[in-house]
Order: C-alpha cells, then structure tokens, then sequence
C-alpha cells in the first residue's frame, strides 16, 4: 500500500488495477476529501482512514454493472459518490452529477476542474424537480449510494432514465428485503425486473446493487403525446 496523505488510509493495491493509469487522479481526488472534504463538512473527521475502502473503491466498483460509452446520472452525490471514482475509472463514460445543496455543488465543481475530468458535469437541483429533468434529459444509468430507500429512490430516478435504460443503485445489505418491499412502488414509476449482484468481490468490503430495467408506462406515453401536440403547434 501507499500512503497519500497524513491521516488518509493508505491506498491498497488494486486501486492500481481498479483506475489504472488514473489512479493519480483517485489519489488526488482522495487527497481533497481528507482535507477540503473534511473542512467543509462534506464528509466526517474519521472518514479519511477509510476514504479507499469504504468510499472510493466501493463507489469505482459500480463499473462492473455499467457497460461502455453510456450517460450516468449520479443523483444525490454529495461528495461525489459514486459519480467521481466512476467518472475516474471509467472516462468512457458521460457522468452527470446532481444535489441539492450549492455548497455541495460547488465542491464538485472545483474537484471536476482540479482533476480535467472533462467527462463530468454538475446540475445543482432535486432530481424529482422538473427543470432538473429537463436539464438533464434521459440517461442510460441513473445510479444513487445511500440517497433513500427503494421507493422514494425509484419515483426519483425513473424520470431521468430512458426506456430501455437502467437503474443501478449501490444498497449494500438491505438490497434484497427493499426489492421484496418495494417492487410494486417501482413498477408503477416503469422500472422492473429487479434484481441484486455484488460488486467489487475482490475488494475487503464487496457491496451489493440494485439494477432495474425502464419500462414504458402510461404516463411516458401521455408525456409523448403532449409533447407532439407542442411541436405541432409550434410547427
């Protein structure tokens, strides 16, 4: 292992094998939560002797699930997770990241430029709210880490996916018994087929994802509808 900065958990090998010849920008993007994160509320005092295991490698490990040159919306990224270890590991891929609060967004901001990471934006709003999903139009992935449970995160996330896409939320233990509870509440919004599969099996703390599929529902159609009555009106 290499230690990155006083205090931070020293990086564990596969990292290397994780980020490849990125992994100077997950050392760099570490280094920022030990110290800005810190200061600034974002994570807590203890958190920097585990950003590796428990934060950045859980967060990469998403990857797993989520196939090449797709558009990600990270909802509720707080810190950055999953988006920024994703949006590192993986730069084929489009990441959006959205939270609520400025101080938040502003962090990400400043980390999204400190890195180059030019495959990452930032939309500061709710991801229920109706400019954010304009904004962000439809996604391939919407993926969320410990934003709500599986009902609320489902009427969230299903706006922003597009039909045929996918949810892949990170829930760790809880994955299967939130799938048994709220399947109906996901089908209503058009995501189905529920399903868990653990991720990063080799890391010392694997974590367990929920992915659905995005079906059309009645209200996509309706939406449709409406849509084209503007376009021939403009027309």
């Amino acid at each position: 292992m290499n230690q990155t900065t006083d205090g931070c958990e020293p990086r564990p090998e596969i990292a290397e094998e994780i980020f490849g010849d990125r992994v100077g920008l997950a050392d760099q993007y570490v280094e920022i939560l030990s110290e800005e994160g810190v200061l600034r509320g974002l994570i807590g005092p203890s958190e920097p002797a585990r950003l590796w295991t428990r934060h950045v490698l859980n967060s990469a490990a998403v990857a797993e699930a989520i196939g090449p040159n797709l558009r990600v919306v990270d909802i509720g990224s707080g810190a950055g997770f999953p988006g920024i270890p994703l949006a590192i590991a993986r730069p084929d891929l489009d990441v959006v990241l959205i939270d609520p609060l400025l101080r938040r967004t502003t962090f990400l901001a400043e980390v999204i430029e400190k890195l180059g990471l030019d495959n990452v934006t930032v939309v500061r709003g709710r991801a229920e709210e109706q400019a954010v999903i304009d904004q962000v139009v439809s996604a391939d992935v919407v993926t969320s880490r410990a934003v709500a449970p599986l009902d609320r995160l489902a009427r969230w996330s299903a706006p922003l996916v597009r039909v045929g896409g996918q949810l892949v939320a990170l829930k760790g233990r809880t994955a299967a018994d939130e799938i048994v509870e709220h399947r109906e509440a996901a089908a209503r919004v058009g995501l189905k087929e529920l399903t868990t599969r653990e991720v990063g099996s080799r890391l010392s703390e694997p974590t367990t994802v929920v992915i659905a599929s995005r079906v059309e529902t009645a209200g996509d159609r309706k939406a449709q509808r409406r849509a084209e009555r503007r376009a021939k009106r403009k027309g």
